[in-house]
């Protein structure tokens, strides 16, 4: 049992030498929304979809630091509102989707709602939301 918690602990640390990608590129073009839908995308969406990523403390730990890199990779090829220029002419269909995923309970994801309970969205803040996305 010894052996197992030390190859535990060894590989623990080891794995926080393996490099994770943590960068945020520059903004090409901002969402258009008014700012109170901003500043909701912001508080719930912003950290995944977006290159204005907060990354905490925790994502420079492995292995939570694999899995938030990759949800944010992930994230921003679905939809990134800091490429806002490359929707040219889908902006629709992007809002559309956008309301879908907060309608259906998908984002912002459960697991993020846990370290992040500001991101859990009020009723109101879904209908500006759904409204936005309706325009």
């Amino acid at each position: 049992m010894k052996k197992i918690i030390i190859a535990v602990v060894v590989i623990l640390v080891a794995i926080q030498f393996i490099p994770v990608e943590r960068t945020n590129p520059p903004v090409t073009q901002e969402v258009n929304a008014p700012e109170q839908v901003k500043s909701i995308l912001k508080k719930a969406c912003y950290d995944c979809h977006s290159n204005e990523t907060n990354w905490s403390w925790y994502t420079k730990v492995a292995p939570v630091s694999f899995l938030v890199s990759n949800d944010v990779t992930n994230g921003r090829e679905h939809l990134n509102f800091s490429e806002w220029d490359k929707l040219r002419g889908k902006e629709s269909k992007a809002k559309e989707e956008i309301w879908e995923e907060v309608r259906d309970e998908k984002m912002p994801p459960w697991q993020y709602r846990i370290m992040h309970s500001e991101a859990k969205l009020t009723d109101e803040e879904k209908n500006i939301l759904r409204r936005w996305a309706g325009e």
